[in-house]
């Protein structure tokens, strides 16, 4: 029988102590429907302080202990009230020189009061994005553990809340080969909670999550409702979508409802966004949201909207801002959207390589642009780990969950670049089945490698995607560029081709001939050949180039990156434009 030293003290020996943080894990069960709730943000100075020995959950100090038990006070090694600070939402990185590069954890605090309205009143944290994982405690109790950078989680406080309470939020932005994304990325690791922080009151029965979208039969003329409610198990809910004529009472069982409606709404499309008021409601609760009707599908070669064959004319984005980091803004994403809508001609954007602010999606409805929305599977995930992939289909249902009422979105993409081995066909093949399971009405895909020996568009993991993403660097990785062509004259797949990433690097404003590596000249040539051969190719059916703006990378180190993907069309400054922009915008004008 093993016993513990006495002299045993748990914050130096204990080299599990995270194992007992992670029992109250959050996942997309917990995830509640916020839009359209009338919600108050926690947004705001917060305390902050560093914390790369993760003495927070080795000490416990949201316990808050200032005094040993016959009163004397002890020495703390914290001060959440007059230590520094943090503005939430932002990423750590950008706030002070010395955190540039910080990966570590970070213990966030903050107080606020609560008054309860009505008596059966539930309240719920909400955060919409913490970088890495984050571990909350409330009162000193722990509430919550969510991993996952890029997606929300929701946590119920109805009974841990008072009247004054002190929230402490501990976040781990480090890296790990088993987490999803894994260590090694081609992105930069902000850290912190750089989206908002809600407080969301509801009665005690309330609409946990809706799905209201076209019936994909081609009629276009039923629109079909599912959602779930919590607290309740049987009764009715009532939908209503007045300008359709459409108000309708609902029977809900085991907390579950669905109903399909014989209605012909207008047709949302990037030519014509158009939105509808839905508002669906249980006893005293009600949300509501901007709902598009579109239908997007594969037939044979084509991709069709609305009926109609629609080449994606794209390009990819990442969320990362030279100011800002990973943290955006309204302002930012509309610019972005006219920016590829009205300069490049283009309608299609692929939000790389994990999901973007819930903000991007639903100004994209109203603004009218196409996105290709993305999980982070990327590169060398441990595809043999049940956790990893516990992980990668729970960020996977928070994102669909999310978003899965934006008409905008077409694309679930379930991952990038990875291997072709039966680990990961097994890993993938399971996103891709989930994320249909959850939403048939939209295209699964993924961005997939060459096959570099026979030089062929070959991956297994094809036979379960809608659209075959296909990244390929020929001009610059691959300074051959006549195997492109080879490429495509090898190659016959059985369903349409998006070329999800092509490229090259280049400085703004280093000018050359199309020979010299990092010259705007030398990028431009490489997209003219590109969209050469891209142009007589039946079953390449759009295509997004890497990348709009330049974005940080710090694996890349030369004199032209200086710790940036140089890939962009657009400058990190997202104002300059290097030539290669006129060649795409060129090339999607001239496709009707």
């Amino acid at each position: 029988m093993k016993t513990k030293a006495a002299n045993f003290s748990a914050n130096m020996h204990d080299v599990d102590y995270r194992r007992r943080y992670e029992t109250v894990r959050m996942t997309s069960r917990s995830l509640m429907c916020i839009d359209g709730r009338d919600m108050e943000s926690l947004d705001g100075r917060w305390n902050f302080t560093v914390d790369p020995y993760e003495t927070c959950l080795r000490s416990r100090w949201f316990d808050e202990v200032y005094e040993s038990a016959d009163g004397r006070q002890l020495p703390v090694d914290f001060d959440f009230d007059r230590g520094g600070t943090m503005d939430v939402p932002s990423c750590w990185n950008m706030a002070r020189p010395e955190l540039f590069y910080y990966e570590n954890m970070g213990v966030y605090s903050r107080t606020f009061r609560y008054e309860r309205r009505r008596d059966d009143e539930r309240l719920f944290l909400h955060f919409e994005g913490v970088a890495y994982r984050a571990y909350v405690f409330l009162n000193g109790v722990q509430v919550a553990m969510h991993d996952g950078a890029s997606t929300p989680f929701s946590v119920e406080i109805t009974d841990s809340v008072r009247r004054d309470n002190r929230l402490v939020v501990a976040v781990d932005a480090s890296r790990s080969d088993r987490r999803v994304p894994m260590s090694n990325t081609d992105w930069f690791n902000y850290g912190g909670i750089y989206r908002s922080v809600y407080l969301v009151r509801t009665p005690a029965v309330f609409v946990r999550d809706f799905f209201i979208r076209l019936v994909p039969d081609s009629t276009f003329s039923h629109v079909a409702l599912d959602f779930s409610v919590d607290g309740c198990g049987q009764g009715s809910a009532h939908l209503a979508l007045r300008e359709l004529g459409l108000e309708e009472d609902v029977v809900f069982s085991d907390g579950q409802g669905h109903a399909v409606f014989d209605v012909k709404p207008e047709l949302w499309s990037p030519a014509g966004p158009k939105l509808y008021d839905v508002s669906l409601s249980v006893g005293d609760d009600e949300v509501h949201d901007r709902v598009g009707f579109r239908e997007i599908r594969v037939e044979g070669m084509r991709i069709l909207l609305n009926g109609e064959d629609v080449f994606l004319k794209g390009i990819s984005v990442h969320e990362d801002d030279t100011e800002l980091g990973k943290t955006t803004t309204e302002e930012s994403i509309r610019r972005t959207i006219r920016l590829v809508k009205d300069d490049l001609h283009g309608v299609f954007i692929r939000l790389a390589h994990y999901p973007h602010s819930r903000l991007f999606s639903r100004i994209a409805d109203e603004m009218g642009v196409l996105l290709w929305e993305e999980v982070p599977v990327y590169w060398a995930i441990a595809f043999d780990d049940d956790d990893t992939l516990a992980d990668a289909r729970n960020q996977l249902e928070e994102l669909v969950l999310r978003d899965r009422n934006r008409a905008s979105v077409i694309v679930w993409s379930v991952g990038n670049e990875n291997p072709d081995t039966d680990e990961r066909l097994a890993f993938m093949g399971a996103l891709a089945a989930r994320a249909r399971e959850m939403d048939g009405t939209r295209c699964i895909s993924a961005a997939c490698l060459v096959n570099e020996v026979e030089l062929r568009i070959e991956d297994r993991l094809s036979s379960v995607l809608d659209i075959i993403g296909l990244n390929e660097y020929y001009g610059w990785y691959k300074p051959d560029f006549s195997e492109l062509g080879r490429l495509i004259d090898n190659s016959a797949p059985d369903r349409p081709v998006v070329i999800s990433e092509c490229g090259a690097d280049a400085r703004y404003g280093n000018h050359g001939t199309i020979y010299m590596k990092w010259t705007e000249e030398a990028q431009a040539e490489v997209y003219r050949r590109q969209v050469d051969e891209i142009s007589r190719t039946d079953y390449i059916r759009g295509m997004t180039p890497w990348i709009l703006y330049d974005f940080r990378a710090p694996r890349r180190q030369n004199i032209w990156q200086e710790g940036f993907n140089r890939k962009g069309l657009v400058d990190s400054d997202r104002v300059h434009r290097k030539m290669a922009f006129d060649v795409l915008a060129g090339f999607y004008e001239s496709i009707i």
